[in-house]
């Protein structure tokens, strides 16, 4: 088993570690303050192709793999956990499931724009009623003629409020169940009856706009209906699977930033006449979180190249995005601790990174799901 990159996955993780360091690095604590949506460094990451990376190049992407988006998406949360959590919805959640079930006809209206950044988009499945009992949602699309007509509520719903396009869930078929959901492209810029109503403030990642979307009436014409009525469950699931590798790569890059934060902290404050790195407490500390990083590394690398391969990544996601999750929480939180007083205050990044941090064990189903995924998937 060869645990080297690719050269090109490695020179595009390299060249994106770069731009990070120099664009977003900069400003990653003050976006935050700001509670600030960045435009400037996605129109960049456009620049540098990178707004779709696993979408095939005939739809304007860059035609790289899960792998290579993991690499990218750990990158941007190395340094700002609100940009990379924006880019993977962008990416997993908006796009790919376009290229995944779209026609070719839906993939050049909705998916080119997307894949080349002209704008971001966004992927519409929780409700205030529904959060990890997602199925159980009380959106509507009916039929009428030949358009759908969409009725209401999303929450906490990524990049709603700066989106091109939404991918919203809706019940076409209230007796069907599972096989009654369906999924809808829509126009937030355009169709009449889309509103954001709240744009949250959150404990961390505020830079990401996370909101609530109303649906009144809105129309949509036939074209709008992403695969065939009554799949939208079966591409969620799909959705998911990819997702959750996103999310665990995240997780990865927030947990690489925290520590690399703690160690060189740690090699330069010096207490009784050393740094704190030479004693003990603290050495282990920066051991162990080296350890929970390396550790949700490999999980979150192993599910991506398996979905590469084509390989069924249930377990395997849920397992990576679990452990990542957890680790990235651990770790900022020990990376706080070293800094000690410091790592309270907004001048070193380890805060940051713990807030950012605690939405991972939440977002793309929480760590209790994901246990009863695993359980499932190991016939428990």
């Amino acid at each position: 088993m060869n645990f080297d990159l690719p050269a090109e996955h490695a020179m595009v993780k390299n060249q994106v570690r770069e731009f990070c360091e120099e664009e977003i690095a900069p400003l990653a604590q003050e976006i935050e303050d700001e509670h600030r949506f960045p435009e400037e460094p996605f129109d960049q990451l456009a620049d540098l192709d990178m707004l779709g990376v696993p979408v095939d190049e005939e739809w304007g992407g860059l035609g790289g793999d899960q792998l290579m988006y993991a690499l990218v998406t750990e990158e941007l949360g190395r340094v700002s956990g609100g940009i990379g959590l924006s880019y993977a919805a962008h990416v997993s959640l908006a796009s790919k499931p376009i290229e995944l079930f779209g026609t070719d006809e839906q993939k050049e209206r909705w998916l080119r724009p997307l894949a080349e950044g002209e704008y971001l988009g966004s992927w519409a499945l929780t409700e205030p009623g529904s959060g990890s009992d997602a199925s159980s949602m009380e959106t509507t699309a009916r039929k009428e003629g030949d358009e759908w007509v969409l009725n209401g509520t999303k929450q906490f719903i990524t990049n709603a409020n700066v989106a091109g396009s939404v991918l919203v869930k809706a019940v076409t078929d209230p007796d069907a169940g599972y096989d009654g959901i369906s999924t809808f492209i829509v126009d937030p810029r355009n169709d009449d009856g889309f509103e954001v109503t709240t744009v949250w403030d959150k404990m961390g990642l505020n830079c990401s706009p996370t909101c609530e979307i109303q649906f009144d009436d809105v129309r949509l014409p036939a074209d709008r209906l992403l695969g065939e009525e009554g799949e939208g469950w079966t591409q969620t699931k799909k959705t998911l699977d990819g997702g959750r590798v996103s999310i665990a790569a995240l997780s990865v890059g927030l947990a690489q930033g925290a520590f690399e934060a703690a160690k060189e902290y740690a090699g330069e404050r010096e207490q009784f006449g050393q740094p704190i790195a030479k004693f003990d407490a603290i050495r282990d500390k920066i051991v162990g979180m080296h350890r929970k990083t390396e550790r949700a590394r490999l999980l979150t690398h192993r599910a991506a190249t398996l979905y590469d391969e084509g390989e069924s990544i249930t377990r395997e996601s849920a397992l990576a995005k679990l452990d990542a999750s957890e680790a990235a929480r651990e770790v900022a939180e020990d990376a706080v601790q070293t800094l000690g007083g410091y790592g309270y205050t907004t001048d070193f990044a380890p805060q940051r990174f713990y807030r950012d941090a605690k939405l991972m064990e939440i977002g793309e189903g929480t760590s209790e799901i994901q246990h009863v995924v695993i359980g499932r998937e190991l016939g428990l």
